[in-house]
């Protein structure tokens, strides 16, 4: 099958950056996440866009929120999504047709999606001045958009580099988070509330879990393609 990736320096470095991406944004997830003491954050319990509430102590969106180092959250999100979108643009070549365009399509979809959220917290004054839509449209946008691209990279695995397994694995990851989408979706409109960060996560982790499949095999077949160069025709011919 034809490759819809592009190969060389440009490919590495792409992989590296979607790689990169949500190492990023678990790492500022996990210190962000340690520092809420008051009282401590809970991962089922807790919104998980609460954690980049730079504001003072509020309730938001029926729960506690006092996130000290919210805007290390906030940050790790907009890298997340720029990294995800530059290393996408490098890997993917648009010329092989509509799969890689599709894919990239998705990915910037996804990557504007998780750095409005960033941008536009999920407080009380964002619901006052109409400032909370574009967090809304940005958690709802990576949600499809994320989980969608995982199936699109799995269905792909081979055109991209990804081995059978990885394939298959990326397929079911954004599978899973498509049908925790509507399950987190009911917890919240009927009311019920019920550890909502288990339910976010459910959806959010499979989309990080992916990007970190993609990058991390794209950027090993790469590597290894750099350092066991195929043959030359006329050395194969004569072997």
């Amino acid at each position: 099958m034809n490759p819809i990736v592009r190969s060389g320096a440009a490919a590495r470095a792409g992989a590296l950056l979607i790689l990169l991406g949500p190492l990023v944004s678990w790492g500022a997830e996990f210190i962000t996440a340690a520092a809420w003491q008051d009282p401590p954050y809970s991962p089922l319990y807790n919104w998980v866009s609460h954690l980049g509430l730079t504001g003072p102590p509020q309730t938001a969106f029926g729960q506690v929120a006092h996130s000290p180092l919210g805007a290390v959250m906030d940050t790790g999100w907009v890298i997340y999504g720029t990294l995800l979108i530059v290393g996408t643009f490098l890997l993917f070549d648009p010329r092989k047709g509509a799969r890689p365009i599709a894919i990239v399509s998705l990915a910037v979809l996804a990557g504007v999606g998780v750095s409005l959220v960033g941008i536009f917290q999920g407080s009380n004054a964002n619901v006052d001045n109409g400032l909370i839509a574009f967090h809304t449209v940005g958690a709802q946008g990576v949600m499809l958009a994320g989980n969608i691209m995982a199936i699109a990279v799995g269905t792909c695995g081979t055109r991209i580099g990804l081995t059978k397994r990885r394939s298959i694995a990326s397929t079911a990851l954004g599978t899973a988070g498509l049908i925790a989408f509507p399950l987190l979706m009911t917890d919240v409109f009927t009311g019920w509330m019920w550890n909502i960060g288990l339910f976010e996560r459910a959806v959010i982790y499979p989309i990080m879990i992916g990007h970190a499949l993609l990058g991390s095999s794209v950027a090993a077949t790469q590597r290894h393609r750099a350092t066991h160069p195929p043959a030359p025709l006329t050395a194969r011919a004569n072997s």
